[in-house]
C-alpha cells in the first residue's frame, strides 16, 4: 500500500519552492503525495524562523500533527525548512514528538529520511546551507499557471535586524542557464507567469558574473514563447540599476510591478539598520523609477519600532508615506531576533507601541490604496483568473502578487477557466479589491 506524504510549507515563496524539490523527490522516490494532511500517512511541515510570529506559527503547525500521532492519525511528523534550521538540537529535543528534523542542507534527502522513520528511526541530520538543493524538478504547489522562480540563495547584506544569513547563508546565485532551463520546463508544463525570487534578486548574478545580472537574465526571460507574464519581486534600493528599469519598461512581458522592501527612511535607523540612504534619496529613487518605468505599480515593506526609533522619526516615515504614495505596503512591528546586532542594542522600543506605530501606517495606506482604486474606476485591466466563489470570478491583475496583494472581483457572461487571462473594466471598489466585468 503507497505511502501518503502531505506537506504545510509556511513562510516565504523561497521556502515554498524548496517544498516543491522536496515534493519532487518524494513523488520519485515512490511516495503518494497527499493535499489533505489530515488523510496522510506522514506529513511534514516546511517552517519559516524569520520573526516571531512566525516562528509561533511554525511551532504550532509542529505541535498540532504530533497531536495527531498521538491520536493515531499519523504515522510520521517531519520538520524541514528554516525553523529546523535556524534552531537545529532545540528542535529536535524540545519537540521529541518529531521523528524527522532535517536542516536545509539535507532536504535531498527527504525521501530516505522518511523511509527511515517508518521503519522506526528518529532522524536529525544537517549539513552545510550550500547543499541546499537549487536545482531539480518540482511539484507546483499552488494554482498551475504560475511559479516562483527562484534564481539565488542566501544574503550578504546582513541587515542587523535580520535572521536570514543565519539560516540561510552566503549569497549564491544560480547559473543563468539553469534558471532558463526550469524556466522554459515550467512553461512547457503550463506555467504562463513567472515570479522572479530571491533573499536579494537584484544582486542576481554578481557572486557568478561579477556584475549585476537580473536585466540580462530578464531579457533572455523574455524569449521564452508561453510566458505571459514576468514580475519581479524583493528588489534591494541600492541596486535598482537605469539598466534594470529600462529592460523592465521596454519588455511587455515584463509586468510594470516593483517590491522594494526599504525598512524605513531615517537615515539614523537605516545606518543602524546596516543599510544606507534615507528620505531624500529613497524619494529620488522612487520617483526615477515612476519616471523610466510609466504606471509602475511600487509596493514596499516598513518596519515600526526599530531600537531608538523616534517620535521624529516615526513622523519621518509617515512623511514619506504621504509623499510617495505607494500602491501597496506591508508594514511590521520590530522582532527582535536573537543572535541578531539589533537584537542587543539599546533604545528597545515598548511592543504595544511598535505594534500602535504599525496600525497608524496601514490605517495611512488605507486611505492612499482607496484613492488610488477609484481612480481605476472605468478602466481596463488584464486579469489572470484564480477561481469562482459561487457569485463572482476573481484573479489578479499586474498590480498584484499572489499570495500578498488584492484582487479582482469580477462578473462575466460565459464561462472562464482558471489561469486564463481576461480583459476587465473597473466598475467597483471592495474595500482593498477592485469589482469589475469581463468584457467578452
Amino acid at each position: 500500500m503507497a505511502i501518503k506524504v502531505g506537506m504545510v510549507s509556511l513562510g516565504c515563496s523561497k521556502n515554498q519552492v524548496d517544498a516543491e524539490i522536496m515534493l519532487a523527490l518524494l513523488k520519485k522516490g515512490g511516495y503518494t503525495l497527499c493535499a489533505d494532511e489530515r488523510q496522510c500517512d506522514v506529513v511534514i511541515i516546511n517552517t519559516c524562523g524569520f520573526i516571531e510570529d512566525a516562528k509561533r506559527e511554525s511551532i504550532e503547525n509542529i505541535l498540532e500533527f504530533c497531536r495527531l500521532k498521538e491520536k493515531g492519525k499519523l504515522k510520521v511528523v517531519a520538520v524541514t525548512g528554516c525553523l529546523a534550521e535556524r534552531y537545529r538540537q532545540e528542535v529536535a529535543s524540545e519537540i521529541p514528538e518529531a521523528d524527522v528534523v532535517l536542516g536545509i542542507g539535507r532536504n535531498a534527502d527527504i525521501a530516505e529520511a522518511i523511509h527511515k522513520a517508518l521503519h522506526g528511526e528518529k532522524v536529525v541530520e544537517f549539513g552545510k546551507k550550500e547543499d541546499l538543493p537549487l536545482e531539480g524538478e518540482r511539484v507546483i504547489s499552488n494554482l498551475p499557471f504560475f511559479a516562483y522562480l527562484k534564481v539565488a540563495d542566501g544574503c550578504d547584506n546582513r541587515c542587523s535586524y535580520c535572521a536570514i544569513p543565519l539560516i540561510r547563508g552566503n549569497f549564491r546565485s544560480r547559473p543563468m542557464e539553469k534558471v532558463l532551463e526550469e524556466a522554459r520546463q515550467l512553461a512547457e508544463q503550463g506555467v504562463t507567469e513567472l515570479n522572479v525570487v530571491a533573499q536579494d534578486t537584484t544582486r542576481y548574478g554578481e557572486d557568478l558574473y561579477g556584475r549585476l545580472m537580473l536585466a540580462p537574465l530578464l531579457e533572455e526571460l523574455c524569449k521564452i514563447e508561453k510566458i505571459r507574464w514576468i514580475r519581479v519581486l524583493y528588489c534591494y534600493p541600492d541596486r535598482i540599476t537605469d539598466q534594470l528599469l529600462e529592460v523592465m519598461a521596454n519588455n511587455e512581458k515584463i509586468v510594470k510591478y516593483m517590491d522594494i522592501p526599504i525598512q524605513h527612511v531615517s537615515g539614523r535607523l537605516l545606518g543602524l539598520m546596516n543599510r544606507q540612504g534615507d528620505m531624500q534619496s529613497l524619494t529620488a529613487l522612487m520617483e526615477n523609477i515612476r519616471a523610466k518605468v510609466p504606471g509602475v505599480i511600487l509596493r514596499t515593506t516598513l518596519i515600526t519600532g526599530f531600537p531608538t526609533e523616534s517620535e521624529e522619526d516615526f513622523e519621518e516615515l509617515i512623511r514619506f508615506i504621504k509623499k510617495v504614495k505607494f500602491e501597496r505596503l506591508g508594514c511590521f512591528a520590530y522582532s527582535a531576533e536573537e543572535d541578531t546586532p539589533a537584537a542587543e542594542m539599546d533604545g528597545q522600543i515598548d511592543e504595544e507601541l511598535k505594534k500602535h506605530r504599525a496600525q497608524i501606517v496601514m490605517e495611512e495606506q488605507y486611505g492612499i490604496m482607496e484613492a488610488f482604486n477609484r481612480s481605476m474606476l472605468g478602466k481596463q485591466l488584464w486579469v489572470a483568473v484564480e477561481g469562482f466563489d459561487g457569485e463572482t470570478y476573481y484573479g489578479r491583475s499586474y498590480m498584484d502578487a499572489p499570495d500578498i496583494d488584492t484582487k479582482v472581483f469580477f462578473t462575466s457572461s460565459r464561462p472562464l477557466k482558471t489561469g486564463e487571462y481576461v480583459l476587465v473594466t473597473i466598475n467597483g471598489v471592495q474595500e482593498y479589491d477592485l469589482a469589475g466585468k469581463a468584457s467578452i
